[in-house]
């Protein structure tokens, strides 16, 4: 099952790129790899505007339209999108039922590998102030295996 999420590259382009959460200015980047120990990126969308949140950039990048019916795993940021996202309680629940916290913490250990993934990326600084074109950064993540 593939897993999404969505990472802020600082982009001195200021055609494509806004000020975002982090007051820089930013493209927001949706990658989809695969859940497999390969890790593989799958999907690279388009570079959309740093002020965007995930599940707007799900959309507006081309990743909905690319991975097409397949499950997806995501995080919260993705509610009413058809991705699967962790379970959350409901009003007036005091706690989540043990079966959804067992659910909860085995969706954390898999999306971890595109934490880790961005992680890597971000420390060997091959994301870190992307002066070029806007279309440097998503080059860099469909060369990353």
């Amino acid at each position: 099952m593939p897993i999404v999420d969505g990472t802020l590259v600082p982009t001195r382009d200021h055609t494509v790129a806004e000020k975002s959460k982090n007051h820089r200015y930013s493209t927001n980047h949706q990658v989809v790899i695969d859940a497999a120990d390969t890790r593989l990126v799958v999907v690279v969308g388009r570079p959309v505007t740093g002020n965007r949140n995930d599940c707007n950039a799900w959309e507006l990048s081309g990743t909905k339209g690319a991975v097409g019916t397949a499950r997806v795993i995501g995080d919260g940021g993705y509610r009413g999108t058809g991705v699967l996202v962790p379970h959350r309680r409901e009003r007036g629940q005091d706690e989540l039922p043990d079966w959804k916290h067992e659910h909860n913490a085995s969706h954390r250990r898999v999306r971890a590998r595109i934490e880790h993934v961005f992680a890597h990326m971000k420390t060997w600084k091959i994301l870190r102030d992307c002066r070029l074109r806007k279309c440097w950064a998503t080059d860099h993540f469909r060369s990353v295996v």
